[in-house]
C-alpha cells in the first residue's frame, strides 16, 4: 500500500467534498460545537469555490488504493487554502505529507513565507511545523461564530 501524492482533478470533487464533510464531523467535534460543524460544512455549497481550489491553485490529493485520503491546496504560493485527511487515515503522516508537498512548491516559487487560517483541531500540526499564531478570529457562516487562527511560518531562504 504505496500513498501517493498527485494533482487533484474536478471529477474528484465529489469525493474530495464528501471527506472534507466527514472530517470536519468526526475529528473537530472536540473543538467546535454541532452549530458551528454544520455551519462550517455548508462551505461544500459554495460548488465555485470548490472548482477554484482544484482548477486554480496548486491543489493535490493523497491516494491509498485508488481511494482519496487526503487533500490540501497552496493559493498564490504563499497560503495554505485547504488541508484535510479523512477521518479514518488520522496519524498516519498523510497530513505531513501533503504539507511537504505545499511547502517545497511555495519554495519552488520563492516565497518568503506561508499563511494558513487554521482550526482549533489543526493548530498544533501547524505549530509543529513552524507555524506562529498572528491571531484569533472570529468568522462567521451561516451566522455561526467559528474561532480561527491566522497564522505564518517563515520560509528559509538557504533551502
Amino acid at each position: 500500500m504505496e500513498l501517493i501524492i498527485r494533482a487533484g482533478i474536478l471529477c474528484e470533487l465529489d469525493e474530495i467534498q464528501n471527506l472534507f464533510s466527514e472530517t470536519i464531523t468526526f475529528v473537530c467535534h472536540n473543538d467546535y460545537n454541532q452549530n458551528q460543524i454544520e455551519a462550517w460544512k455548508s462551505s461544500v455549497e459554495n460548488l465555485e469555490r470548490w472548482q477554484n481550489l482544484i482548477q486554480n491553485q496548486y491543489f493535490i490529493v493523497a491516494e491509498l488504493n485508488n481511494k482519496i485520503v487526503g487533500f490540501a491546496s497552496l493559493d498564490k504560493g504563499n497560503y495554505v487554502d485547504v488541508l484535510f485527511v479523512h477521518k479514518d487515515f488520522q496519524r498516519m503522516g498523510i497530513a505531513q505529507k501533503l504539507f511537504d508537498k505545499l511547502e517545497n512548491e511555495a519554495k519552488r516559487l520563492k516565497s518568503f513565507v506561508l499563511f494558513s487560517d487554521v482550526s482549533k483541531t489543526a493548530k498544533a500540526f501547524f505549530e509543529s511545523n513552524g507555524f506562529k499564531v498572528l491571531l484569533e478570529q472570529l468568522q462567521i457562516r451561516k451566522n455561526v461564530e467559528i474561532v480561527n487562527y491566522k497564522m505564518q511560518k517563515q520560509l528559509s531562504t538557504n533551502d
